[in-house]
């Protein structure tokens, strides 16, 4: 439970909001509040997926990089363009370790850039030559891949590129899936749109023949199963299939980290989906349920309570045989998480956790981190929608903190008041609190680390945490808050 009364936290969030002009404090206190048990939906205390405020520091990302970056960039047999100057493609390029297997340029190309490059030429007289162009030279030079997404930069919507019309025409001359992809960055107000806008695409463009003509080149079975939302970051994927095949699944399809273009049409053909990031992929997820009437499910793979939790969520939809699989498995590896929770445990309880990530971080890895005896004391969403609050809210102790696209000032106020033991975020994040003396794990792609989900993963997940928390290099930096001590009692 947290240690600040519902009226100690909103006493906090006041006091961080009074540096701000009266206009910008009424905005930002609608994002910030105090967890609340009693309420059944968030929008009752909290706003999010709203504009970001001019002048403050974002974390946020664009429509682009939630349509090429998550959605659609893992594909790794499609060849996803970045259409438009380089910079969005160079950026977005091989960021997020979403790990393959196959052969990098031969029939993967996850990790590769390929790019328009358009110059102000291109601006003038448009692009859509270009592109053509573009795909003629992909199907020379790469003739293994499977299919081609353009993904549309800023430039492309404000020119007016038909890319609609080059993709048809393309996709007839070389007989692949052209997709077309309005993920313009400007749309929206971050790369929440963009996950919609990419499942959109997905919908109208993979999906199109749903009479029948999808799923055709496998034998459907009575236990498929398809994983959807797990982007295989560090492994992730990896690590949770193999529990869903132990229990006596099949896993027809991942979506998307080492994803297929085939695993995405043989999709609706599947018994079950299982959703892990609701907020990239939810929508598809309800497209496929009143279009094909596949039940969907959200499940949690980080720590062992949420993981028991979820296989036997999972293993309700099907008979006594998934039934009993799902609790081999959990039987299979207990021994295994007594192990890691008895070693790491005492060095880990009682400490202090601080997230703000984006996706389905905030709220599904609290759980492992109460697997291991430590408190989430704060946790928020750079993207998140209020349907994602009403999931934090049932997670969270109350009156801890929440906070909504939270800027980079209130969260150094926040911390510095708070005094967490250890701060999960992103990279932009990451080196200023750790100047600041406090220890920190990037949780978007886990520090370069990973896998974080299944049992192995919270393993891996345990090491991690120990091995940042309790590392001696934090012996030789001072905290905002020791610092402020050690003065006063100086002065005193």
């Amino acid at each position: 439970m947290s240690v600040m009364t519902k009226e100690e936290t909103e006493a906090l969030i006041q006091e961080v909001l009074e540096i701000y002009p009266e206009k910008a404090k009424k905005d930002r206190a609608k994002h910030l509040a105090p967890n609340d048990h009693e309420i059944e939906q968030s929008k009752k205390c909290i706003t999010s997926n709203k504009k970001s405020l001019p002048g403050v520091m974002t974390i946020r990302g664009c429509a682009y990089a939630g349509s090429k970056g998550v959605v659609w960039g893992p594909i790794k047999d499609m060849i996803h363009i970045s259409h438009g100057p380089v910079g969005c493609g160079q950026y977005s390029r091989a960021g997020r370790r979403n790990y393959y297997i196959g052969t990098t340029g031969v029939n993967t190309f996850v990790t590769m850039n390929f790019t328009s490059d358009f110059q102000e030429k291109d601006i003038v007289f448009g692009g859509d030559k270009k592109l053509a162009k573009l795909i003629d030279e992909i199907e020379g030079l790469f003739p293994l891949h499977r299919g081609i997404s353009v993904q549309s930069e800023c430039p492309i919507g404000l020119i007016g590129d038909d890319i609609e019309a080059v993709s048809k025409k393309k996709s007839a001359d070389i007989g692949k899936t052209v997709v077309p992809v309005r993920c313009e960055g400007f749309r929206g107000v971050s790369q929440s749109l963009g996950h919609h806008i990419a499942n959109d695409s997905i919908r109208d463009w993979i999906f199109k023949d749903g009479d029948g003509a999808i799923g055709t080149n496998y034998e459907p079975g009575p236990y498929d199963v398809s994983v959807i939302g797990d982007y295989n970051i560090g492994g992730d994927a990896w690590s949770s299939r193999i529990l869903l095949e132990e229990m006596g699944l099949r896993v027809v399809a991942q979506w998307s980290g080492d994803g297929t273009l085939a695993e995405l049409e043989n999709t609706p053909k599947v018994k079950l989906n299982l959703l892990h990031c609701y907020r990239s992929m939810n929508y598809i997820s309800r497209h496929m349920e009143e279009k094909y009437g596949i039940p969907w499910m959200e499940y949690n793979f980080f720590g062992p309570t949420k993981i028991n939790e979820s296989l036997r969520k999972i293993a309700s939809f099907f008979d006594d045989k998934i039934k009993e699989g799902a609790e081999r498995v959990i039987e299979k590896y207990k021994p295994e998480m007594d192990a890691v929770q008895s070693r790491f445990t005492p060095r880990l309880k009682g400490k202090r956790v601080m997230l703000f990530v984006g996706g389905l971080r905030p709220r599904h890895t609290i759980g492992a981190y109460e697997d291991l005896g430590m408190e989430v004391v704060g946790t928020g969403y750079e993207f998140g929608h209020n349907d994602d609050y009403d999931r934090t809210i049932k997670e969270m102790g109350n009156a801890t903190l929440i906070y909504d696209d939270v800027t980079g000032y209130e969260f150094e106020e926040f911390v510095k008041r708070l005094k967490p033991d250890l701060i999960g975020s992103g990279i932009k994040e990451k080196y200023i609190f750790q100047k600041m003396g406090i220890p920190f794990r990037q949780m978007h792609s886990w520090d370069y680390s990973g896998p974080y989900h299944g049992y192995d993963g919270f393993a891996i997940f345990a090491r991690d945490m120990d091995m940042t928390l309790n590392n001696p290099c934090w012996d030789q930096v001072t905290p905002p808050w020791k610092k402020a001590a050690a003065a006063a009692h100086e002065a005193g």
